[in-house]
């Protein structure tokens, strides 16, 4: 069955009379110049107006597209060859950000297109969790830093071309503070036992503030190797290199260990940017904890951030060594090692000397009552620390007498657990003595 192409109805208005002209054609044939002449023509006689009459129901003249439209649609599909935007005013500018291909050549958007819509698309194109404001609200910054991290975290030395990742860096470079590296690949081949080299590109980012690394693989099955969580020597070396004008460096959950940290740390003697380092849950002991004294003596660091090592007395008066000599560390973090109270009495000692130290934590160290006695002891000539942490460890009955001899505390004093009666009733009391004291000045 033949379908009827729509009927137009030309309806002439002349006087009180009507003279019908009807005639068919096939929509898909009217010249649109033609078919706006009809629809805008007019006599010098205003009651002489034509009128024009579809059949057609579901037909419209809006279904055609103003000429700008097409302008605009014309620009957003050859908008790689011809990059038309700043021209542009600002509602026709957003008409075509939102309709941009996302997969468009960065060379093209990264100087011309401007932070908002598009990059919002990009970034929900690429991930399904996109929280801007982990990146100060800034959807592009957060599609070039989360591009980058993917990059180096599917990065395996001796397969993928480095060049990869080399020419994103002029497009990203002006963006990327932070980079979170949450995987590092190794290669099936021998030949290739290091990791990603952070030295090729580190030094190109001129804005990079932080970097985290954790040297993992997120898939293993039976092919694992140690190699593949803990970092070479080479490994070590180019990260202490590449971050020297970082403020931020946490490498964490690498398998660094006593020989790889002493090599590590007299690179960032001289890292002036270098304001926080952090190393937890590595296997750090007695040796890797006197490097780090070493750096904490040279260095400009605030905060060191040794958590969850293996750090002993020995380790631990080193630390404290170096607290005496040190004028810039504001925070020391040694929860979850093994500083027992000869590491804990020496670290008071080192507080009697420092005046910048603000937050030590201790907590989770084997220390017992004389450390407590200790760091109390010594809040009677430091007057700048403000919280010490000594929770989860085996403090034991503290006397009356060792806490009202004290001072008014100046600190926060976190002694959450492991707590005896007697040491509830002293606390107390003495809490009481000083507020009464405080309340009578």
């Amino acid at each position: 069955m033949l379908c009827r192409p729509p009927t137009l109805t030309l309806v002439c208005v002349t006087g009180c009379s009507e003279e019908c002209v009807r005639f068919s054609m096939s929509r898909d044939h009217v010249k649109q110049a033609e078919l706006l002449n009809i629809l805008t023509k007019s006599h010098e006689d205003p009651k002489k107006a034509k009128s024009v009459f579809v059949d057609d129901d579901s037909w419209s003249k809006d279904l055609i597209p103003c000429l700008s439209t097409l302008c605009l649609e014309n620009i957003v599909q050859n908008f790689e060859d011809n990059p038309v935007l700043n021209q542009l005013k600002p509602h026709q500018q957003d008409y075509v950000l939102e309709r941009l291909s996302t997969s468009l050549p960065l060379h093209v958007t990264s100087k011309l297109i401007r932070d908002g819509v598009y990059w919002r698309r990009c970034c929900e194109h690429h991930w399904d969790i996109c929280d801007v404001t982990d990146y100060e609200n800034s959807w592009k910054r957060m599609f070039f830093e989360r591009r980058l991290e993917n990059l180096i975290e599917e990065f395996v030395p001796g397969v993928t071309d480095l060049h990869v990742i080399l020419d994103m860096i002029p497009h990203s470079r002006e963006y990327v503070r932070h980079l979170n590296i949450t995987q590092l690949r190794v290669s099936d081949d021998k030949t290739y036992l290091d990791h990603f080299d952070f030295n090729t590109m580190l030094h190109k980012l001129c804005l990079l503030e932080e970097l985290h690394v954790i040297c993992n693989v997120r898939v293993c099955r039976m092919n694992f190797e140690w190699n593949m969580v803990e970092l070479s020597e080479q490994d070590g070396e180019c990260l202490a290199k590449a971050a020297q004008h970082c403020k931020t460096l946490k490498v964490q959950r690498s398998g660094i260990r006593d020989q790889l940290c002493q090599l590590m740390c007299p690179y960032m003697y001289h890292h002036h940017s270098l304001r926080e380092l952090d190393l937890c849950h590595n296997l750090i002991s007695e040796d890797g904890a006197k490097a780090l004294s070493d750096l904490l003596i040279r260095s400009r660091l605030e905060t060191l951030n040794i958590c969850d090592n293996h750090i002993h007395d020995q380790g631990a008066k080193a630390l404290a060594f170096a607290l005496s000599k040190n004028s810039t560390l504001l925070n020391l973090n040694l929860r979850l090692n093994r500083v027992k109270d000869d590491g804990g009495e020496a670290l008071s000692k080192a507080l009697l000397v420092n005046h910048t130290l603000q937050h030590l934590n201790l907590a989770a160290n084997d220390v017992t009552g004389p450390t407590a006695v200790a760091m109390a002891n010594a809040l009677v000539e430091n007057k700048t620390i403000k919280i010490i942490i000594l929770s989860c460890n085996m403090l034991g009955p503290l006397d009356d007498s060792d806490m009202t001899d004290s001072p008014p505390p100046r600190c926060l004093f976190h002694i959450c657990c492991s707590l005896h009666d007697n040491n509830h009733k002293s606390i107390t009391s003495y809490l009481s003595l000083q507020k009464s004291t405080f309340l009578q000045s």
